[in-house]
């Protein structure tokens, strides 16, 4: 009887460790989101935007199915907006029930509706987090390219070495990472060649939405145009863009740098992401057996 119970006692405990072994994440990794919806357009009309939702959904349902954790974060605390024209089976393979699918998987996050305000991430600690994700759409053009909070942030992660994956026009963001963005981004509108003055990325192999495939956006303005070009803005800055034929898939990795060109880049930057976190993962292991034979 008591070895009966013995056993019973044994297999209990080793069923509640594995369920909280299961239940741990593998990391956390952090969502930078827009807090903005309403894009000014050259000509003082603004434009009703938000995140892609292929572009956050994909990476994020990969990132959960992994066992990551996430934590959204936008710059003023505001619930992000996905944008309308996104919620389209087009970017999904034509997949209806795969769309609904991912829609019902950004609908549930923890914090979709009440996001991190940016200050107080950059107050706490941000070793903890694994990586960081910038999704799409026009909205970063708002308030992600030209904010200091947000060069923080990416600065954190670039001199951590921990992956930055930024996709479609959420590389936009990465021009956060000089000594004055708003003055570029100034420079950008009013036609001029701006310096970008100490940018943490120059040099660095990228991509981002292509202008071809921004001039197809523009078709559907009416005649309106947006104030610049990210890609030209981003080879501006001295990043070297490596871009593909038009809404063809297109992922760069340098670095810790992981970039899309476009929405159909969304499977693959997830898989580079994913790669690059597991990658540092593993290596952490290997990094504690030689401190602890030293």
């Amino acid at each position: 009887m008591r070895l009966v119970k013995y056993v019973a006692t044994l297999l209990l405990s080793i069923g509640i460790s594995a369920t909280t072994l299961a239940a741990e994440p593998h990391g956390r990794v952090l969502v930078l989101l827009s807090g903005e919806n309403q894009l000014l357009l050259k000509d003082g009309k603004t434009y009703p935007t938000g995140y892609y939702l292929n572009e956050f959904g994909v990476p994020a349902d990969s990132l959960l199915k992994a066992g990551y954790e996430l934590v959204l974060v936008t710059p003023n605390g505001k619930a992000p907006s996905v944008d309308e024209r996104s919620v389209d089976p087009l970017y999904f393979s034509g997949n209806r029930n795969e769309m609904l699918r991912t829609q019902s998987v950004v609908q549930n996050l923890p914090g979709i509706s009440k996001p991190q305000v940016l200050a107080e991430v950059l107050a706490g600690d941000l070793t903890q987090y694994a990586g960081l994700l910038i999704p799409g759409g026009h909205a970063p053009l708002i308030d992600l390219a030209n904010n200091p909070q947000v060069g923080e942030l990416l600065k954190y992660f670039h001199t951590a070495g921990k992956p930055t994956a930024a996709i479609c026009h959420g590389p936009i963001t990465l021009l956060s990472a000089q000594d004055n963005p708003k003055a570029f981004e100034a420079g950008l509108i009013e036609g001029k060649q701006p310096q970008a003055n100490n940018w943490i990325y120059q040099g660095y192999r990228m991509t981002i939405f292509a202008d071809a495939e921004e001039r197809v956006f523009e078709n559907s303005l009416k005649g309106d145009k947006i104030r610049y070009y990210p890609a030209k803005a981003m080879a501006t800055a001295g990043g070297k863009l490596e871009q593909a034929k038009a809404w063809t898939p297109n992922v760069v990795v340098d670095r810790e740098l992981i970039t899309g060109q476009n929405p159909f880049s969304d499977h693959a930057l997830a898989k580079a992401l994913l790669a690059q976190l597991q990658s540092a993962q593993q290596s952490i292991p290997e990094q504690n057996s030689r401190t602890d034979q030293q």
